[in-house]
């Protein structure tokens, strides 16, 4: 399915069976941060936690206390995420093609 894709395809992606291995977890996930919505949640969360960061002198120079990042995307079986198809994801995609069934939107 992978080699008809044009750049610029919408695809909707489901996480058809949880992969053993991490890589192909973490694979997943990177992938699932590329949907539109979960893009921006991502990005907004990182505005917060730019305006919540604790600043403090310490030792006569400036030291910041940093929130950790969010976990929005999570790699679970049963989860759906849209995302449009670039060449340069085609090798991620081609790795983890076994997890996840793909579709044209």
């Amino acid at each position: 399915m992978i080699d008809t894709l044009n750049a610029g395809d919408t695809l909707k992606c489901t996480v058809s069976k949880m992969p053993s291995n991490k890589g192909s977890r973490d694979t997943i996930t990177r992938l699932m941060r590329r949907d539109p919505d979960t893009k921006r949640n991502l990005a907004r969360a990182q505005r917060m936690r730019r305006q919540r960061m604790h600043a403090y002198i310490r030792g006569g120079r400036m030291w910041y206390s940093r929130e950790k990042a969010a976990k929005i995307a999570f790699c679970e079986q049963g989860s759906s995420w849209s995302m449009r198809f670039t060449h340069d994801i085609a090798p991620d995609l081609a790795s983890v093609e076994q997890y996840l069934s793909l579709e044209k939107a």
